[in-house]
């Protein structure tokens, strides 16, 4: 006899995870720009910037601070080399308000995306990783 199980819609979350040198400081920045109430990370090492409902936005790892391979030293390879960290957001002009005041210069100024049809924008954050913002919805 088998058993039978609810239908339940299936589920996937990516916890992206990026070595920084100061996670209490990338914490703080990351939380700046997404508008979120300023908290502190649950450890020195490691913390995830949590959007209002819960979800992982994204990991920040202490580089060496465990065993992983890849999050050793930022001196084995240049950080963001490969990898575009891009977020959606609802509040588009009000996170361009706020990644203003985090840094001197963008690195993209505000346009919009021929292929997706949202504006967006790019800056990097205090390692060096390329940050592009994109609105949620189309221009």
């Amino acid at each position: 006899m088998t058993q039978a199980f609810p239908q339940v819609a299936p589920m996937k979350r990516t916890w992206t995870i990026i070595g920084v040198s100061d996670v209490a400081r990338s914490f703080k920045w990351y939380q700046s720009l997404f508008g979120l109430s300023d908290t502190a990370p649950a450890h020195s090492y490691f913390g995830q910037i949590l959007d209002t409902d819960g979800t992982v936005l994204l990991c920040l790892h202490q580089w060496g601070a465990h065993e992983h391979p890849t999050l050793s030293s930022p001196d084995h390879a240049q950080p963001g080399n490969g990898l575009l960290l891009l977020f959606r957001v609802d509040d588009f002009d009000e996170a361009l308000a706020r990644a203003r005041a985090l840094v001197t210069r963008l690195e993209e100024e505000p346009d919009v995306n021929p292929n997706t049809g949202t504006m967006e924008f790019a800056l990097r954050d205090p390692d060096g990783y390329y940050v592009m913002v994109s609105a949620l919805v189309a221009a």
